[in-house]
């Protein structure tokens, strides 16, 4: 039984690490090329009125471009960060940049807030 017990246990541990530290995106492809999407295949964007590692996108702007929010004791791949927000709450990055996706954005592949606001909201790109 002991034999048995100890596989597992190392399988286990291997698949809680690659969990652990999974990307919080995936890559997927557009009409402006590959960008970062949620996990529904959904367009993540970025702000650029975003600095320092603060969220400006508050309020009625995060009514329209809800952040990709982070869990408590989710760890990112590589490039992945997390901000916090006004809120309190927590929010993914990448590259230091808070990610969004765009309430108008019907389908996976969508990619019509880019440009938005004068071209402050820009796709994100791997």
């Amino acid at each position: 039984m002991k034999k048995f017990l100890v596989p597992l246990a190392a399988i286990a541990a291997a698949a809680f690490a690659t969990a652990a530290f999974a990307a919080p995106a995936m890559v997927g492809s557009t009409d402006k090329g590959k960008v970062l999407t949620d996990s529904k295949g959904m367009t993540l964007y970025t702000f650029a009125k975003d600095s320092g590692g603060k969220s400006a996108c508050n309020g009625k702007c995060a009514a329209n471009w809800p952040p990709l929010m982070a869990a408590s004791g989710e760890k990112g791949g590589k490039g992945y960060s997390m901000i916090k927000r006004s809120d309190g709450k927590m929010q993914w990055a990448y590259k230091g940049k808070p990610l969004y996706t765009w309430v108008k954005d019907k389908k996976p592949g969508d990619t019509t807030g880019d440009g938005f606001l004068n071209g402050a909201w820009h796709v994100a790109k791997p």
